[in-house]
């Protein structure tokens, strides 16, 4: 009988990375929507379809979960909706407008339920624990640097006096 059950070369009974993705996926979208604290590992279990073993695994802690959320999405999110365009732009005036007009055009889409996933967190976790902080304040961080630098290049370059 073990013999039968033997895997086939090259194939896989799972997808540990697969699995992490969809938890992660899910707990972005509940602590964005729900918050961390009203959102139970239980829950986040049942909607993203793994056994409390697997999660546990990848995530040994709800904190875990939580920081692997914010260092790997938010992070990703403001880089990629706050950072680079405003390093794209023409000055800091236009990338920070553009910024704040993409942003403000997302949240009527969606019906300004879910609000902004850094925003949220920072308001929720930052005074809760140190970690949280540090995360959080490294990601604001970057945005502010981001506009400084453009700053700095567009009174440089002589775009933007007075700014």
């Amino acid at each position: 009988m073990i013999a039968r059950l033997k895997m086939r070369p090259g194939k896989r009974t799972n997808d540990p990375d697969g699995l992490r993705k969809r938890v992660l996926d899910v707990a972005e979208a509940s602590f964005q929507v729900r918050g961390y604290h009203a959102s139970s590992l239980g829950d986040l279990m049942v909607a993203a379809g793994v056994t409390g073993g697997a999660l546990h695994h990848h995530f040994p802690t709800k904190k875990a979960l939580a920081l692997a959320v914010i260092e790997e999405r938010v992070s990703a999110a403001v880089e990629e909706t706050w950072i680079a365009p405003v390093q794209a732009a023409g000055s800091a005036r236009e990338g920070v407008r553009s910024v704040f007009e993409a942003v403000a055009a997302e949240l009527e889409q969606q019906g300004f339920v879910r609000g902004c996933p850094l925003n949220n967190l920072a308001h929720e976790l930052s005074l809760a624990d140190a970690d949280f902080r540090a995360a959080l304040a490294g990601i604001f961080s970057a945005w502010r640097q981001a506009i400084a630098d453009k700053v700095r290049a567009d009174q440089q370059a002589g775009r933007e006096q007075g700014t």
